[in-house]
């Protein structure tokens, strides 16, 4: 089952096409990855697929449901979660408080019941909470919990807006290059993270410019160039294709 369909998505920005005629599904349960030259186009996707960005013309369906128009917390509630290329954590709260930022989508109470702070309201605090520690204890962290987002290593942070991304119980999870300023045991461990995502049920969609991490979690690649895209496949299928390895692959997987 298909559970993202790209359907002849096309931005422009002035007389500048950022995407042209961009057509492709995602299988529910997988690892895809994006992939192309600096302005390729990736960003302007995963934002067009967030609402960030309206597209000029195209469909995106989720799960069947066309979701262009739709403001970016309508398509987070609806199930797609999303990190960011530069880090967005709130840097003056603890890790644990961050996770439960993103637990907006499950928080059900109505204003009353927190400020009187019900019977109802305290079962369903301490069911977030423990649910956040769980977030926590998926991505490495939950040693970490009373620590400051801000003190934590970078690899940690990026680990960090994983587990918040996960906090709102989104199927589809968008990693903006997950890898980038890691070392190779920071990168190793988030390739891990990215194959038990997969294995605990979620959709895992990445933008990254590692092709030794594109090519060994991928199932499936897309590849843009100035908005286009030119191949799709299997990593084996990509690394081969002439029109990749000649937009922007060269030499360095055929070394």
């Amino acid at each position: 089952m298909h559970i993202i369909e790209f359907k002849g998505l096309t931005k422009y920005f002035g007389g500048l096409a950022a995407l042209e005629e961009v057509s492709f599904r995602i299988k529910e349960n997988a690892i895809f990855s994006v992939i192309g030259p600096n302005g390729a186009g990736k960003t302007t996707l995963f934002n067009c697929l967030t609402g960030l960005t309206k597209p000029s013309r195209g469909e995106i369906l989720f799960k069947g449901k066309n979701i262009v128009g739709l403001p970016p917390h309508s398509i987070s509630k609806a199930g797609i979660a999303r990190t960011f290329q530069n880090i967005r954590l709130f840097k003056e709260m603890t890790v644990l408080e961050n996770v439960l930022s993103g637990q907006h989508n499950s928080y059900g109470q109505k204003i009353w019941s927190s400020l009187l702070r019900t019977k109802d309201f305290l079962r369903q605090e301490e069911s977030l909470r423990q649910r956040a520690y769980e977030y926590l204890e998926f991505v490495g962290l939950h040693e970490e919990l009373n620590k400051l987002a801000g003190e934590l290593p970078y690899g940690s942070q990026r680990r960090l807006e994983i587990a918040r991304a996960l906090a709102t119980e989104a199927e589809v999870v968008l990693l903006d290059e997950p890898t980038a300023g890691m070392n190779p045991q920071e990168t190793a461990e988030m390739m891990q993270i990215m194959k038990r995502l997969k294995e605990i049920g979620k959709t895992v969609v990445l933008i990254e410019h590692d092709m030794k991490v594109v090519m060994g979690i991928s199932e499936w690649i897309i590849v843009l160039d100035h908005g286009v895209k030119i191949s799709e496949g299997t990593p084996e299928m990509v690394k081969n294709d002439p029109l990749v390895i000649e937009a922007y692959l060269g030499k360095e997987t055929h070394a």
